[in-house]
């Protein structure tokens, strides 16, 4: 936050959010000027609705605040998802949740939601790189008012990615890391990267995006590079239980 953050990306399943609450109030910075995100996990899911609901109050009650900016689904558990998001409606509707999301949706899942109560949800979080550019599912999501976040932004540094000459010779234009220019395509692609760092060094690498632009043929350069290869999993094909 420090380093200029405001969106805090968070879910059930990474663990204690008392330490949410520690370094909010550590910052100094006050409630109202962040994004706090949370999703279900998966294992609430299983267990249903009821659980869903009590385990999004007690992530409140350990974060130390009474609503959340955004909330989201973790993954489109089969069979569990509909029940999960008719739940997350109803928290919206009660005043917990100021904007609804969803996390790993294929289109088929979209549709479905679509289908199943008048609210939509607004942000789609899904695995996107230059290694899995998903410009299918990001123009679907972009025509329904939907707007896609980015995790794995940089596909957790694999080496089909960060050792590309063509990477090197854009950063060295602008004077820029090839992160840097990897989350500079996103943001310019209309899609919102969510990072990850563990220094300050690096925190600060992250946002440090906004002071050069990719001219039209460099960013059809980085599209280029898709080979339609993901590094984390695929919610057609996957195994629930274990995410």
């Amino acid at each position: 936050i420090r380093s200029g953050y405001r969106l805090i990306d968070y879910s059930a399943a990474y663990g204690d959010g008392s330490l949410v609450a520690k370094g909010i109030e550590a910052s100094g910075v006050s409630r109202d000027e962040l994004i706090l995100t949370t999703r279900v996990s998966n294992r609430a899911q299983f267990a249903g609705a009821d659980r869903v609901k009590d385990e999004f109050l007690e992530q409140l009650k350990n974060m130390k605040t009474d609503y959340v900016d955004i909330f989201m689904f973790h993954w489109p558990v089969t069979d569990c998802y509909e029940k999960t998001w008719k739940v997350m409606v109803e928290l919206y509707k009660q005043g917990y949740v100021k904007t609804l999301g969803v996390a790993n949706c294929h289109e088929h899942h979209l549709e479905v939601l679509f289908n199943l109560t008048e609210e939509r949800p607004l942000i789609n979080q899904f695995e996107i790189h230059p290694l899995f550019t998903q410009k299918k599912l990001i123009r679907y999501c972009l025509d329904n008012g939907i707007r896609p976040e980015a995790y794995t932004p940089t596909a957790r540094f694999d080496d089909r990615l960060v050792r590309l000459p063509l990477l090197h010779r854009i950063g060295k234009k602008y004077g820029k890391s090839i992160l840097q220019v990897v989350l500079r395509w996103h943001v310019q692609n209309g899609v919102i990267p969510v990072v990850r760092a563990l220094t300050k060094s690096h925190q600060q690498e992250n946002i440090d995006i906004f002071d050069f632009s990719l001219s039209e043929a460099e960013m059809a350069d980085i599209d280029g590079i898709n080979i339609n290869a993901r590094v984390r999993y695929d919610p057609d094909n996957c195994d629930f239980s274990i995410l």
